[in-house]
């Protein structure tokens, strides 16, 4: 959070977050993804988000890329990409 806010401190027009539920119990993470999707809307704040958790990724996202070995092999919405088989059975274990 600290990191986040320091972040917002220059008024940036971009703000990255790189792996924002690393390491972090589940209850944490839930606060963080609130207080991000708050920033985005009421500072209209793009976000580019770089996480690992697949699922809370696709959940607070609007466009989703996939990276393999340093490759973008799949870009859509994240909701077209959360129904996609291929992203179920690879990365959301379904």
């Amino acid at each position: 959070m600290c990191a986040i806010g320091r972040g917002l401190m220059s008024n940036p027009e971009l703000l990255l977050v790189d792996e924002l539920s690393l390491g972090l119990a589940p209850v944490v993470v839930d606060l963080l993804v609130r207080i991000i999707t708050k920033i985005h809307q009421e500072k209209n704040l793009t976000i580019l988000l770089v996480d690992q958790d697949v699922q809370t990724a696709l959940d607070i996202t609007r466009r989703a890329y996939v990276i393999e070995n340093g490759r973008v092999v799949m870009e859509k919405e994240s909701g077209l990409l959360k129904n996609d088989p291929e992203i179920k059975k690879a990365y959301l274990g379904l």
